[in-house]
């Protein structure tokens, strides 16, 4: 069993912001998979799933981005999922626009939501896609910028790196983290935009 937890606020008003890009692909992959996202007891969305019988979880916290590793132990706890075998889908200021980024283990890099997953899991042994929404901001903004919605001309722009997102997702349901890496391995970043 895989669950794919994505980073993001609850709620209209967040929503198609850089913050909420987890949410994003994750949509986009339940769309393509016609699955819908159900309500729980716990603290997130859940959509649950299976690829070829490899069964799978999609999750969306409902605690907002800062608290979002209270979600994901709630939910590693109660199916029992190998930290391995979580991958987390979320914003990052440090790429461009569009640009995906894979991590199997590693530190928040800033973000407040990987920080909090960190904390609650006490481990950072999970892999992560990272996608890129920009850094045009001046200092002390990051928080504004990242609550902000994406302009109408990045869409075109971030669109094929999203349908990109979602393959990986589906490669890390079959193959694992191997099978993800593999996949990402064969297509660089300039391909990415031809998909």
């Amino acid at each position: 069993m895989r669950a794919i937890f994505g980073i993001g606020n609850p709620g209209s008003a967040y929503s198609e912001t850089r913050h909420n890009v987890g949410f994003m692909i994750l949509d986009k992959f339940a769309e393509l998979n016609k699955l819908k996202f159900r309500t729980s007891k716990f603290k997130y969305y859940y959509a649950e799933g299976s690829i070829s019988a490899s069964p799978f979880f999609l999750i969306k916290p409902t605690t907002y981005v800062n608290l979002s590793g209270e979600a994901a132990l709630s939910f590693v706890e109660k199916h029992k999922i190998d930290i391995q075998d979580l991958l987390v889908v979320c914003d990052d200021v440090n790429f461009s626009e569009g640009e995906v980024r894979l991590k199997i283990t590693g530190g928040d890099a800033g973000h407040k939501g990987l920080k909090s997953i960190i904390y609650h899991l006490q481990s950072n042994q999970f892999p992560r896609i990272r996608f890129g929404v920009g850094s045009n901001f001046e200092s002390g903004n990051l928080s504004e910028y990242v609550l902000d919605k994406f302009e109408n001309n990045t869409f075109d722009l971030i669109e094929n790196s999203i349908k990109f997102a979602v393959v990986l997702i589906e490669k890390f349901i079959l193959y694992g983290t191997k099978g993800m890496l593999d996949y990402y391995s064969d297509h660089t970043q300039k391909n990415v935009r031809q998909l």
